[in-house]
């Protein structure tokens, strides 16, 4: 059956609130990804759907749109496919106005280099910081609710209140205290270590010393909601999640992948960790500067090495942590552990599909391997250290 013939005149604009990525390595492809904020979905296409969807805001044809892709890939699209991906488009909700009435498309696209359809996508599930997973079903034992009504004006107010804090004058002499603060208890972790163990023998401090932490926990969401509004982004929720006896705060940036510059997201996923770490300076100074008994030192101590643990344990690139999300975006990749763990299983099989993979994904998923066995081989030998330093201490 031949499809009904669309007007070349006809200027398609998608609707307000869909976002558009930036080109991510997905496997051995390139994709984007794009994001109706309206329903909440996002969908995974290729570079040719990218360059016609990108050009569809209302000011150009379908004849001029046609003729770019003509000069870009060079041939045209006849209406059959013009057909299939506004009907697509306008299905998935993406179009502010679809051309006369068009019948539902089967799903598909045809062949011949021309765009495929549309297919949700997995990828685009973890868009957003850690605590940003869909809401389970509340009950006793698990469940989230929300703090604010409004969470995106929450974050409005929270950075006016803080932007002053994000300026390089401000934040670089914090950024260099907080490098002062780490290499001075790391020069001295073997008392922290001790001060650790004596902190478990004493209830009262170690509730003390978990409640700063869940406050740090806490401020380290906000951080990431704070980021996000600084960089152009929207928050969508805050709220609790507990899934018992764990409580924590959680705030969900629906289009953390689609901020505008790649350093926006870049810091926005790193904003936790480095709040985590600020909050710590003043008791660092207190800790270090101020006559303290000893019980309050030991006490001090020991929230400065949790803390520490804590932030730095976030920036680990493993999944779902804020370091994954990092390495992710410094690669330009999207499903980047999955994609590694696939293109590593070709390579030890020397499997000839390896080949094909494109250079920058082969270096992408190189580097992230490495990346990761150093981190477990670091993490073992952290471990053994401090296993050494109780065990021997112990005698």
């Amino acid at each position: 059956m031949t499809a009904p013939a669309v007007p070349a005149r006809y200027r398609p604009a998608l609707r307000p609130g869909v976002l558009l990525s930036e080109p991510l390595l997905h496997g051995p492809d390139l994709v984007h990804l794009i994001r109706n904020t309206g329903s909440g979905q996002s969908f995974r296409i290729g570079p040719r759907e990218h360059f016609l969807i990108s050009r569809m805001d209302g000011t150009r044809t379908l004849e001029e749109i046609g003729a770019d892709y003509a000069a870009r890939f060079g041939r045209r699209l006849g209406d059959s496919h013009w057909h299939s991906l506004l009907a697509l488009l306008g299905t998935r909700d993406l179009l502010a106005g679809r051309p006369g009435s068009t019948d539902p498309p089967d799903g598909t696209a045809p062949g011949g280099g021309a765009p495929k359809a549309l297919a949700p996508s997995p990828a685009a599930a973890p868009a957003a910081p850690p605590g940003t997973e869909p809401r389970a079903p509340r009950g006793l034992l698990r469940g989230t609710v929300r703090l604010v009504g409004d969470a995106d004006a929450t974050a409005t107010r929270l950075h006016r209140a803080t932007r002053h804090l994000l300026s390089p004058v401000a934040l670089l002499p914090l950024l260099a205290l907080t490098v002062l603060m780490e290499v001075t208890l790391l020069l001295r972790i073997g008392e922290l270590l001790d001060d650790t163990a004596a902190l478990f023998t004493a209830p009262a401090l170690l509730l003390a010393v978990a409640t700063l932490l869940w406050l740090s926990t806490a401020l380290h969401e906000l951080a990431h909601g704070v980021l996000a509004h600084h960089h152009g982004g929207r928050v969508s929720e805050i709220g609790l999640r507990w899934r018992l006896p764990v409580v924590i705060m959680y705030c969900t940036v629906d289009d953390f992948l689609h901020l505008p510059r790649r350093r926006g997201r870049i810091a926005t996923a790193g904003a936790g960790a480095a709040m985590n770490l600020l909050f710590l300076l003043p008791f660092f100074a207190v800790w270090a500067l101020a006559p303290l008994d000893h019980t309050t030192r030991q006490a001090l101590g020991a929230l400065l090495l949790l803390g520490s643990v804590q932030a730095f344990t976030m920036l680990l690139p493993l999944p779902p942590l804020d370091g994954y999300r990092i390495a992710a975006q410094i690669l330009g990749a999207t499903s980047l552990a999955a994609s590694t763990a696939a293109y590593l299983r070709l390579r030890l099989r020397r499997a000839p599909a390896a080949a094909g993979y494109p250079r920058r994904a082969r270096r992408a998923y190189a580097a992230y391997g490495a990346a990761v066995a150093l981190t477990l081989v670091l993490l073992a030998a952290a471990a053994s250290a401090v296993a050494h330093h109780y065990l021997t201490t112990a005698r």
